[in-house]
């Protein structure tokens, strides 16, 4: 499954992140894989000296790893309202994630929607 971040996304992910430079240039490399996810997180991986193996659902990946940091409760919540600098920079603080990555990741939770995406985790914290 591909997601395209529309150019109208972009744009309101570029007023979200204006005071964070980092995350406009990952944005800048999203638009430029014509809004293509997956493949705007490759090549933000490979410039971040990672080499992902497989080309095929590679953010999905790399956010479910992840996972039990972007579902902890302030975080979530803060994705259930849309990019900000403040959310960036606790994804960047809490994961060994740069910036350029972390941006790419928080957009596909944020696509995908953060509930379904969150399940998971709620079901191994509630469930005995």
């Amino acid at each position: 499954m591909s997601i395209i971040v529309s150019p109208e996304d972009l744009e309101l992910f570029r007023e979200q992140l204006g005071d964070h430079p980092n995350a406009l240039s990952a944005l800048d490399v999203i638009e430029d894989c014509d809004g293509d996810l997956e493949d705007a997180a490759i090549s933000l991986a490979i410039r971040s000296g990672q080499l992902p193996e497989e080309n095929e659902g590679w953010i999905v990946g790399l956010a479910k790893r992840w996972r039990h940091i972007l579902c902890e409760a302030e975080i979530k919540e803060d994705l259930e309202d849309g990019l900000s600098g403040k959310l960036m920079d606790a994804i960047v603080a809490k994961t060994d994630l740069p910036m350029r990555l972390a941006v790419p990741v928080a957009i596909y939770v944020i696509q995908t929607g953060v509930e379904p995406f969150c399940q998971p985790m709620q079901e191994k914290i509630f469930d005995p």
